[in-house]
């Protein structure tokens, strides 16, 4: 059976009052998850420079070469620390954190945009201050260890992370959250909907008996509510010689 695009919309209106219940109630407990139980996420961040080392700086004028040397060194130092050679030294100078080398692993971030000496380390923590901790401690170790590692002293900071007065979380967004919920929810309640229609194989209307049955209706007998059958019988009785209760006259023939 095909549908069209009335049959579609006269889905979703019979049944518009699930999907939205089903969208509200997702929506609601979606925004109070947001705004109540999840802890907010804070993110810090220092920039590295891959450039000339000390002894050569000043003395050479900047080639092409070299600078693209230094760019295609970045996808190794990226690489670098986040080994336990960085992070071991990392946990052991700085035990305040109370991480280990592969939890630091984890909450490090380093990227870099294409063809620019510029690496760019982020690290995420539910404290702002912790983080901007976390990421110059690393920052600096990596400078310090980067020379003994690949025998070359390229690597400055160009700056570090500092405290803010009132930081602003990156996690959770609650209003991308709810959105994100609503659209998903919407869809979702949508689909049941129809998923419900599919299921529902029995007959209501006189339309269903011509669509299904392809059968003309001969009669149809429709469904008195209580209040109606007394109303009935409450004028049945105040007028004699009509359907309804029998009257003397009827009873003496």
């Amino acid at each position: 059976m095909e549908l069209d695009l009335k049959d579609y919309i006269k889905i979703i209106r019979k049944r518009i009052w699930l999907i939205l219940a089903f969208v509200l109630l997702c929506t609601l407990a979606t925004g109070v998850v947001s705004y109540f139980f999840m802890e907010p996420v804070y993110e810090a961040s220092t920039k590295l420079i891959v450039n000339k080392s000390n002894e050569q700086q000043g003395m050479q004028q900047v080639d092409i070469n070299s600078v693209n040397l230094n760019i295609r060194l970045i996808d190794t130092y990226k690489e670098v620390i986040k080994t336990p050679r960085i992070m071991d030294k990392v946990a052991k100078d700085y035990p305040q954190f109370n991480l280990s080398a592969d939890e630091l692993i984890k909450k490090v971030r380093v990227s870099s945009v294409n063809n620019t000496q510029v690496m760019t380390l982020i690290v995420q923590d539910n404290s702002y201050n912790k983080a901007a901790d976390i990421v110059n401690a690393v920052s600096k170790v990596f400078q310090d260890q980067i020379p003994s590692i690949m025998k070359v002293d390229n690597v400055s900071l160009l700056n570090e992370a500092t405290y803010l007065e009132n930081p602003t979380p990156v996690k959770p967004n609650p209003n991308l959250n709810i959105a994100i919920s609503f659209v998903v929810s919407l869809m979702l309640a949508i689909g049941l909907a129809f998923l419900m229609e599919y299921l529902d194989d029995s007959i209501k209307t006189e339309e269903d008996i011509k669509q299904y049955l392809d059968l003309p209706t001969m009669a149809m007998i429709a469904k008195i509510k209580d209040e109606d059958m007394l109303a009935t019988k409450a004028t049945s009785s105040s007028k004699p010689g009509q359907v309804g209760e029998p009257t003397r006259a009827s009873i003496n023939q």
